[in-house]
């Protein structure tokens, strides 16, 4: 089962920016990788994930959000998946939890 702990309240301020996004109604196999996906293939599906983020009036608040919830697959905010698991990495190293 998934870790829902991280997510906030369901609340429509939280969700509100997602009606306003680029990538609304578009098919999500652009923004998430099919199994058994590779290079080139890869590449050339997250630049064009990437582009379509880039001219989103949300971008911000959905790399936000993916950020918050520390979402670990597909494109959000214009970021793949492997930026933010070292943006992930980065903050973990800069503040590590003590051992209990």
């Amino acid at each position: 089962m998934a870790d829902v702990s991280r997510l906030p309240a369901a609340l429509v301020a939280h969700w509100d920016w997602q009606r306003h996004a680029a990538c609304r109604d578009m098919d999500l196999e652009i923004f998430f990788h099919p199994d058994g996906e590779r290079d080139p293939s890869r590449a050339q599906r997250v630049a064009r994930a990437k582009a379509i983020c880039a001219g989103c009036p949300v971008m911000a608040a959905c790399r936000s959000w993916a950020h918050q919830v520390e979402e670990p697959y597909g494109i959000w905010g214009g970021e793949g998946e492997d930026e933010r698991r070292a943006l992930l990495r980065r903050r973990r190293s800069a503040h590590p939890v003590p051992a209990a």
